[in-house]
C-alpha cells in the first residue's frame, strides 16, 4: 500500500477532496475498515442555496456505529431523503451553466436505492472522476492500520469542523454569490455545475 493516496468514501465530496486527487497523481485506496465516524463527509455533502450554505445528509440506520466498520454502514429509507436531497440539487443548481448537462448522470443515485453508505459514495467518486476526465486507478483497503506511511493519508484530514488549506481556494463563480458572496468548502457538484469542463481546470 505504499505510494498510494488513502481516502476515506465521501458522499459527493467536497472540492478539496478533488484537489488532493488532482495534486497526488496516485493510485486511490478508499478506507473501507474504519470505525464509522459521525458528522463528517462520509453521510454530509454541503450546496449553495438560494439561503446560503445546506448541509444535505444522507441517514444511516441506527446501531452502534462506533464499532461499525465503514463497509458495514446501512443507508436508511425511513425518510424520503433521496426525493428531498434531488429537489434540493435541482432548485440551487437549475440556473447553473452546467446542470442540466450532468442531470442524468446524477438522476440514478435519487432514484434507485443503495444498500451500503461505502458502495454509494465509492460509486459516485468514479462518477466523479469520469466528469471531472481524471484518470485515477480506485481500490479498497484490505484491513485498517493505524498508517500507512509513506502513502499519503488523510483520512482525518478533510473534515466538515476542521480547517484544512485545501477548503480556502481562490473564488470561482456561484449562482448566488450576489447574494451570499463566495462559499468556500462546498462539494465538488457546486464547481461542476458551474463550471462544467472547466472544473479540473480550477482544481
Amino acid at each position: 500500500m505504499d505510494n498510494q493516496l488513502i481516502l476515506p468514501a465521501f458522499y459527493l465530496p467536497p472540492v478539496s477532496y478533488f484537489s488532493v486527487i488532482q495534486v497526488s497523481s496516485l493510485p486511490i485506496l478508499l478506507e473501507q475498515y474504519e470505525h464509522y465516524p459521525k458528522q463528517t463527509y462520509r453521510t454530509r455533502a454541503s450546496v449553495y442555496s438560494a439561503n446560503g450554505k445546506l448541509d444535505l445528509i444522507v441517514p444511516v440506520q441506527r446501531g452502534n456505529h462506533g464499532h461499525t466498520q465503514m463497509k458495514d454502514v446501512r443507508i436508511s429509507y425511513e425518510s424520503d431523503w433521496q426525493r428531498l436531497h434531488w429537489m434540493s440539487l435541482q432548485t440551487a443548481y437549475r440556473s447553473s451553466a452546467y446542470f442540466e448537462y450532468y442531470e442524468d448522470d446524477f438522476a440514478p443515485f435519487y432514484q434507485q436505492r443503495h444498500e451500503w453508505l461505502f458502495d454509494y459514495n465509492e460509486l459516485q467518486l468514479q462518477l466523479l472522476l469520469r466528469l471531472l476526465k481524471i484518470t485515477r486507478t480506485v481500490g479498497r483497503t484490505e484491513s485498517y492500520r493505524e498508517d500507512y506511511v509513506p502513502a499519503l493519508d488523510f483520512r482525518e484530514t478533510i473534515h466538515p469542523k476542521m480547517d484544512y488549506a485545501g477548503d480556502d481556494p481562490k473564488p470561482y463563480y456561484q449562482v448566488f454569490e450576489n447574494k451570499h458572496g463566495f462559499i468556500p468548502g462546498l462539494s465538488i457538484v457546486d464547481l461542476l455545475f458551474n463550471h462544467g469542463p472547466q472544473s479540473r481546470m480550477y482544481l
